[in-house]
């Protein structure tokens, strides 16, 4: 009975080792997969912020000439008031 004992434990021991085993290669296979395709995003990431780079000092330079524009547009507004009041 005990020798019964002692075996059983073993095939248990040697099911839950094979288990786990199997476990750890299918984490590791996805692992590697994911590792593919964050490559392929960081390189992606990578294009994107180099064809987007001249986007800043442009929108920079916008935002001044808007800025000169609005500051020019309140004296316009006034002018065509006073146009319109016939003054």
């Amino acid at each position: 009975m005990r020798t019964l004992l002692i075996v059983l434990t073993v095939v248990e021991i040697l099911i839950f080792v094979g288990a786990l085993a199997m476990y750890l290669v299918a984490i590791a296979r996805s692992l590697r997969r994911i590792s593919l395709f964050l490559g392929k995003v960081t390189f992606g990431v990578r294009a994107i912020e180099t064809q987007a780079a001249s986007v800043g000092p442009s929108v920079t330079r916008i935002n001044e000439q808007l800025t000169g524009i609005a500051g020019a547009l309140e004296g316009v507004a006034v002018k065509a008031e006073r146009a319109g009041s016939g003054s």
